[in-house]
């Protein structure tokens, strides 16, 4: 049924729950759990400016979350792959899993309601663009 599972993750707590759904539905189904994360890369540093030391601790946040994420995974007993990628959230959830052939994709709901659900979220975009289906994990009533 759903064999190539892909969440989208960030360091919110209703990430933290998507993420803890598609662990579950991975464990029950079988399969392997992608896990991705995505972000805008930052303005270039002005190079003149950065001590040479600087240059040893930079470190990209998504990675940091992603090695979190795959701290915590480990223990699951779930095969897990993890994607940092860049860009708009939404489009890279669903050029992610278009490029890996996902049957699902899970994402947490915050952002459904109100205003941001006339003017679009990230659930709401991947749930229109996906090429496959789409879990939409209610996350804002455990709030």
């Amino acid at each position: 049924m759903f064999k190539t599972v892909l969440v989208g993750a960030d360091s919110s707590v209703t990430a933290s729950r998507a993420v803890s759904t598609a662990v579950e539905l991975v464990k029950v189904l079988g399969g392997t759990l992608h896990v991705i994360t995505a972000y805008k890369p930052p303005d270039p540093p002005r190079m003149d400016k950065l001590p040479d030391e600087f240059f040893d601790r930079v470190t990209d946040p998504a990675d940091l979350l992603l090695e979190k994420l795959r701290a915590s995974i480990s223990g699951e007993g779930v095969e897990a792959k993890y994607y940092p990628a860049t860009g708009d959230p939404a489009d890279a959830i669903v050029r992610v899993a278009d490029q890996i052939g996902a049957d699902l994709i899970v994402v947490g709901n915050k952002g459904m309601k109100g205003v941001r659900r006339v003017l679009g979220s990230v659930p709401n975009s991947v749930a229109h663009q996906a090429n496959c289906s789409v879990l939409i994990v209610d996350t804002v009533s455990d709030s």
